[in-house]
């Protein structure tokens, strides 16, 4: 689920082409959830997790891409850890890393300061806590603390998710976001910001700009979601449905 919501996303915000790569397994039931969205299988192993096979298939892949969204919905097996490693070595796009992929990194060691593009991270607290060694407690007592040198030590844009979503630059630059609502804490919203920022990079905004609108764009639609459907019960798909008129309204763009 988690990666056909960031596909989606991907989309509606305005990315032409968008394919969603998963491992063979799982590539039957992505080709009937996904309408819209190409998919590509990848070689997987007995566990039904991505292999370091699939290297050279996503090496390809990017060839032809624009930017690469990582993480939504991967796992954490040890197999896949390395893989995600291997990949961030050698994308030349502008990259999101979400969920299993910020975990990946954690777990590997891997260096985001050798990044060979505009990168930008979204971690919830508990994914900067792993990512930093510290506790969950420790990152929301100094929310904006953490982004900031999480962004300084990676070299990346760190978007810490929660209330007041912040955006920190690795210059020591910060926003703090005021749209958004307590219903998008949701399962699957972060992955509907992921596919948002990937769609923006995707279209060749910076690795700054893609992360301040995306995520404002991201508080603006949950918010327009709470107010046609009310907070309780919002999902991450009725996020990604109002998208688009969002887009619409923050451009100015005539009805």
């Amino acid at each position: 689920g988690a990666v056909c919501l960031a596909a989606r996303a991907c989309a509606r915000s305005g990315a032409g082409l968008v394919t969603a790569a998963v491992p063979w397994g799982l590539h039957p039931v992505m080709e009937i959830k996904l309408t819209e969205i190409m998919t590509m299988p990848l070689p997987e192993n007995v566990d039904g997790f991505l292999s370091e096979q699939a290297l050279e298939v996503i090496g390809g892949l990017l060839e032809k891409m624009d930017v690469l969204a990582i993480g939504p919905g991967l796992g954490t097996h040890q197999e896949t850890v390395k893989l995600v490693g291997e990949i961030l070595k050698i994308v030349k796009v502008p990259c999101v890393i979400d969920a299993d992929g910020i975990n990946a990194v954690a777990q590997s060691g891997f260096s985001l300061q050798e990044m060979l593009v505009g990168t930008v991270i979204t971690p919830h607290p508990g994914e900067m806590a792993r990512l930093m060694g510290c506790s969950v407690a420790e990152v929301q007592a100094d929310r904006l603390g953490i982004a900031r040198r999480a962004a300084g030590e990676s070299g990346a844009v760190v978007v810490l998710k929660g209330a007041g979503t912040i955006v920190a630059l690795p210059d020591g630059k910060t926003y703090i976001n005021n749209t958004g609502n307590p219903g998008m804490a949701s399962g699957g919203a972060g992955d509907v910001l992921t596919g948002i920022i990937a769609g923006l990079l995707a279209q060749g905004l910076s690795a700054e700009n893609a992360a301040v609108a995306g995520v404002y764009l991201h508080g603006l639609a949950g918010d327009r979601a709470a107010g046609e459907k009310g907070r309780a019960g919002i999902l991450a798909g009725d996020i990604t449905e109002v998208l688009p008129s969002c887009i619409k309204d923050a451009k100015g763009e005539p009805t």
